[in-house]
């Protein structure tokens, strides 16, 4: 008995640990390259770069548009924050668009008192923080340590503007992808939207830390946006 009680513990010690210790498990460095498209056509080129430096990380997204769209400048979203034994947690947002500072928001956690503090076009806005809410920057990282295992997830993201709540479903898992020349086994997921609601798809990589490989974005009016990795660095 007290043999079949040692093997039990060792066999499930890799489960504990990958619960445990999973912020140290991800990578340090990741940079990962997108192409864009809307209504199947190119029109911008997303570079995301994700650091972790001992418990604190750092997410930048920057978005340069193609021909004509270059025009509206690039799309700036940084993250700043601590890594946790549960994964990202934010403490300071920013998305910048071109040099208008009207389109300028910016967000800051403040989780000892539970609030999420809003600056846009010189008003401050404030909502209550919930465990585990990201920004857009962080949304899709915090997969790398907390990777859907039941059918269905709940995701709180703050756009800078506003605070919203998805529910995501499962819809496959150990789906093949091509992507960036290479082939992936995906985790395959979408927000169960309403009426009005932006529908949102995700393609996460079980093979490669849960990254995003794929984005899939049906807005309110039913513009569909593509977003497909090309390249991928990760230390």
């Amino acid at each position: 008995m007290l043999k079949l009680k040692r093997l039990i513990t060792i066999l499930l010690l890799p489960i504990f640990l990958f619960g445990t210790n999973l912020a140290y498990a991800v990578p340090k460095k990741i940079q990962l390259e997108y192409d864009l498209t809307r209504e199947g056509k190119l029109f911008a080129k997303v570079v995301e770069q994700f650091s972790q430096n001992g418990k604190q990380y750092n997410i930048k997204s920057v978005t340069k548009g193609i021909g004509v769209y270059a025009l509206m400048g690039e799309r700036v979203l940084t993250s700043t924050g601590t890594v946790t034994k549960i994964g990202l947690k934010p403490n300071h947002f920013e998305l910048h668009q071109g040099k208008s500072a009207k389109k300028t928001l910016i967000a800051d956690f403040n989780w000892a008192k539970s609030l999420l503090i809003m600056q846009v076009k010189g008003d401050t806005r404030t909502e209550k923080l919930q465990q585990g809410t990201q920004d857009l920057a962080s949304y899709a990282y915090q997969f790398m340590f907390n990777p859907p295992m039941k059918d269905e997830v709940k995701v709180v993201v703050t756009t800078g503007k506003k605070l919203n709540q998805y529910q995501y479903k499962v819809l496959a898992r150990g789906m093949s992808l091509d992507a960036a020349n290479k082939s992936f086994k995906t985790l395959h997921i979408s927000n169960q939207a309403r009426a009005g609601e932006d529908k949102k798809q995700l393609w996460l990589a079980e093979d490669q830390f849960y990254l995003p490989v794929r984005y899939l974005l049906i807005d309110e009016d039913g513009n569909n946006f593509e977003q497909t990795l090309t390249k991928i660095h990760v230390e």
